[in-house]
């Protein structure tokens, strides 16, 4: 998975602004999906100051699930548990072929994958694959996040 640039919703100049989702369409698209899957929206959260990303609570397949999708980018993701230190990312099949007709769906095996960071010359470099600007890249120094989901989904201010 590449990270592109804007993902953690930190740019460097005005030019370098990331993208913004459709909030509107997103909500519509949960309520359906869930609906017809036989499930109910239990609380809707949009993203806010120390958050880049949706977050819809939901009921479902018997479960209590999170679907979450980066604010920026369309990089959608199912959790079992979603809190300030830890997101639990797992994959939900049914919900990935709904959801995955109109954002990309991320894989709990990608979004686990280590963050690898170096230090060269002072500054910092992360070798996983990336398009991410300087002040992403001093973000993840400042956070140290352990997995990319860490980055994709992250409670930075």
């Amino acid at each position: 998975m590449k990270l592109p640039n804007g993902i953690t919703g930190f740019y460097d100049m005005e030019l370098n602004q990331p993208p913004k989702m459709d909030s509107k369409l997103f909500k519509e698209l949960c309520f359906t999906i869930i609906t017809l899957n036989g499930g109910k929206i239990l609380a809707f959260k949009d993203p806010h100051y120390t958050v880049n990303f949706y977050e819809v609570e939901v009921e479902i397949y018997n479960k209590h699930l999170y679907i979450l999708l980066n604010e920026h980018y369309t990089y959608l993701s199912i959790a079992a548990s979603v809190n300030l230190e830890n997101i639990t990312f797992i994959d939900e099949p049914q919900l990935y072929r709904d959801f995955g007709r109109y954002y990309k769906v991320i894989c709990s095996y990608e979004l686990n994958k280590p963050v690898l960071i170096k230090e060269i010359n002072g500054m910092i470099c992360l070798e996983n694959r990336n398009e991410l600007n300087r002040a992403e890249l001093e973000q993840i120094a400042h956070w140290k996040p352990k997995k990319i989901g860490g980055i994709v989904f992250n409670y930075w201010d």
